[in-house]
């Protein structure tokens, strides 16, 4: 959330970033509209509150019992126009509230202008696209020729968009898994093990609600949230905090399943299990001081990276442009991998710096060590890395000749030693 100060002190910076974001720039004035209204009834309701005590001292001095009566039915009409005003307000800072927390973050000065993705910037790229010497199969022709992607039993059991893996299949995902969170403990991160469903202020303090609403699972009767990923249950974790500046920064990593509606055009990255209603992923994210957001990005960057380098997948390091920025997100990069099968690049990671934008949502504060007034503590959330696109990158770079897969060599202490994933012989 941004900072009402801001809006209402330098307006037209917050205009420019939502043009530079290519959006109505109109709520600003409406904030600003609301804001003044709020302003206007607190003055009044001050102003009236101040007469009513300065009233309340001469009724004490009255000796005349009609002339104290009087002045006391006068006092009791204020008090019904303050507790009118009073109800004014609560209802202008409930709209106001609503109308800031509809507001995206600001942009970074670096991050380029855009229109969508095809405006995002390639920084750099890691490893040479593979070569081989056969036709290599995509993922939805050589799993279920290895019998570890069965796409039937998944519409079996709930419908489209939904697959079963088996056997090694199965595994191979586990292992990612597991081998990504010990990887990120070696980095740095602790490990968290989050529910699966949360509260609807959680949703707020990250920045899905109420903006994403129609993207998520809800449970009615409990108002209970399925997650969209595991950033969200990390930023409820301190939602009301505040955080002592010796324990900064604080890192932590999590697996969840992620629950979202993918609502996607007919035709477009609808085949296989790039997307799906139901994924797994794992997460890291950080709580710094805001001078320290930028080289804790740099390090989620990197750390991210590196868990596409240790799998030996090539890949590349993009900056999303003003328009594929997300709501909440300050300045993001993503990691893409190649897939060779599917002929394409599949992003596995978005690493963002949020800034205080969920800190402000979630009142996150840090007690700085000096005895100064408690600030809002910046918080940067990344994939390290989102499955089952890293599983395709595996599948289909690793694939040989004969259609059996060689596991990467990191996670075959998981696979049980297994190296290599066959066809059962029939």
């Amino acid at each position: 959330m941004l900072d009402i100060n801001l809006i209402r002190e330098n307006p037209d910076l917050v205009r420019q970033a939502l043009l530079k974001r290519n959006m109505d720039p109109a709520p600003v004035d409406d904030v600003q509209a609301l804001d003044l209204e709020r302003r206007t009834l607190l003055n009044k309701v001050e102003a009236l509150k101040a007469e009513r005590n300065r009233v309340s001292k001469e009724i004490s001095q009255i000796k005349d019992p009609a002339a104290r009566q009087e002045k006391i039915e006068a006092m009791r009409l204020v008090g019904d126009q303050i507790a009118a005003l009073d109800e004014q307000v609560r209802g202008v800072d409930e709209r106001l509230r609503e109308l800031v927390a509809g507001l995206p973050n600001l942009p970074d000065e670096s991050v380029p202008e855009g229109k969508d993705d095809h405006d995002n910037v390639v920084l750099k790229t890691y490893g040479a696209l593979p070569e081989f010497d056969f036709t290599p199969l995509p993922h939805w022709d050589l799993g279920p020729a290895l019998g570890i992607l069965d796409f039937e039993q998944g519409v079996k059991i709930t419908g489209s968009r939904f697959y079963v893996l088996n056997g090694p299949g199965a595994r191979l995902q586990r292992a990612l898994i597991a081998w990504m969170l010990d990887l990120h403990i070696r980095q740095g991160y602790t490990e968290k093990y989050t529910p699966f469903m949360v509260k609807s202020d959680v949703l707020f303090a990250a920045g899905q609600l109420p903006k994403f609403g129609d993207n998520l699972y809800h449970d009615a009767e409990e108002d209970y949230w399925m997650v969209p990923t595991a950033e969200v249950p990390l930023t409820g974790i301190h939602m009301g905090d505040v955080l002592d500046e010796a324990a900064l920064p604080l890192r932590y990593t999590a697996y969840t399943p992620c629950f979202r509606r993918e609502k996607v055009s007919a035709g477009r990255d609808v085949r296989g299990i790039k997307r799906g209603h139901q994924f797994d992923k794992v997460e890291i994210y950080i709580y710094c001081k805001p001078e320290d957001a930028a080289r804790e990005h740099a390090k989620m960057v990197e750390d991210a990276r590196q868990t596409c380098e240790l799998l030996g997948l090539t890949h590349r390091v993009i900056q999303q442009c003003s328009g594929d920025l997300s709501f909440a997100s300050h300045i993001t990069y993503d990691l893409e991998v190649w897939a060779p099968g599917c002929g394409e690049w599949l992003e596995v990671s978005s690493v963002s710096n949020v800034g205080q934008f969920q800190a402000r949502r979630a009142n996150i504060k840090y007690r700085p060590s000096d005895g100064s007034k408690p600030q809002f503590i910046n918080t940067l959330n990344g994939s390290g890395l989102g499955l089952p696109r890293t599983l395709i990158a595996v599948l289909e770079t690793y694939q040989q000749p004969d259609g059996s897969v060689r596991v990467p060599e990191v996670l075959r202490p998981w696979m049980g030693g297994l190296d290599v994933i066959q066809a059962e012989k029939k």
